[in-house]
């Protein structure tokens, strides 16, 4: 009996993920293979044709919310990393408040931080209106509905998951390892270069990953900060299944999405080397 103790114990969080997770997954591939429409009912014929036309129809969308992602998630690494490393080795005793200020912004919804850079931006906002009646900006500048706009919004608003496993990771590296390393010779560079970002590898790729894929399906910004050339997949899903009701093709673009996002990840995991990650995480 004892020996089942660890499967029983692990039992509910299984069956929250198989309700919650697993059969709304399959409901919604089943809903991606029907034709017909919300008045005459859905007929599941097994409609692959669905993806085909998904894909044709809105490979705009798809390809700009990936590079929107993938360059939002670069901004996030570079600014990320170096915030995460210095909390971690030079913050000292004072690390649980620079802590608390990161997170502090996840007291507001996310729809009211976004909606408050969209009045901050905004032609004649606060910002951007004292500096045009200055004279220091032209009348016609603008930011909102641009794609510098949309991608500061994902940057700003996903940023804290970028610096957060970052910095579990470096908080783990033991100072022995880098003073060893000094004791060796080896420069300020190159005791970060072949010490210490080896060993923060693991909150690199958590990092990558927890800001990587909702930057890419994230509707938010693009709705509240772009405009019609920003459109990105998670507005279109949005779309066909609240507005247009059309649940086949909002479920081919997810799965479609779904499935790019995967290789994505399999292609970078494999890149980086999941094993020394995993080697380097263990440790």
């Amino acid at each position: 009996m004892r020996r089942w103790t660890p499967y029983w114990l692990a039992l509910p969080a299984w069956l929250w993920l198989a309700i919650f997770l697993v059969v709304p997954i399959a409901a919604m591939a089943s809903v991606s293979l029907t034709t017909g429409n919300l008045i005459d009912g859905f007929t599941q014929t097994f409609s692959v044709s669905n993806y085909s036309d998904a894909i044709a129809k809105y490979s705009t969308q798809l390809v700009r919310s990936l590079v929107y992602g993938g360059v939002a998630t670069v901004i996030m690494l570079v600014l990320g990393y170096p915030v995460a490393y210095w909390i971690a080795f030079k913050a000292g005793h004072r690390k649980s408040m620079f802590l608390f200020l990161l997170l502090l912004p996840f007291f507001v919804s996310f729809v009211l931080r976004t909606i408050s850079w969209g009045f901050l931006l905004a032609d004649d906002g606060i910002l951007f209106g004292t500096l045009k009646g200055w004279g220091v900006l032209p009348q016609d500048f603008h930011v909102l509905a641009t794609t510098v706009a949309v991608i500061g919004g994902l940057v700003y608003n996903f940023l804290p998951f970028m610096i957060l496993p970052i910095y579990v990771a470096l908080e783990r590296v033991d100072p022995r390892v880098i003073e060893a390393s000094y004791d060796l010779y080896a420069s300020r560079l190159s005791t970060f270069r072949r010490v210490v970002l080896p060993l923060s590898l693991p909150g690199v790729f958590a990092g990558v990953l927890m800001t990587f894929v909702p930057a890419t399906a994230d509707p938010i910004n693009a709705q509240v900060l772009g405009g019609t050339s920003n459109t990105m997949i998670g507005n279109i899903v949005q779309t066909e299944y609240l507005v247009n009701n059309d649940y086949p093709t909002a479920s081919a673009i997810s799965f479609t999405l779904m499935a790019v996002l995967l290789i994505g990840i399999f292609i970078y995991a494999r890149a980086l080397g999941t094993e020394n990650v995993l080697e380097a995480a263990a440790r």
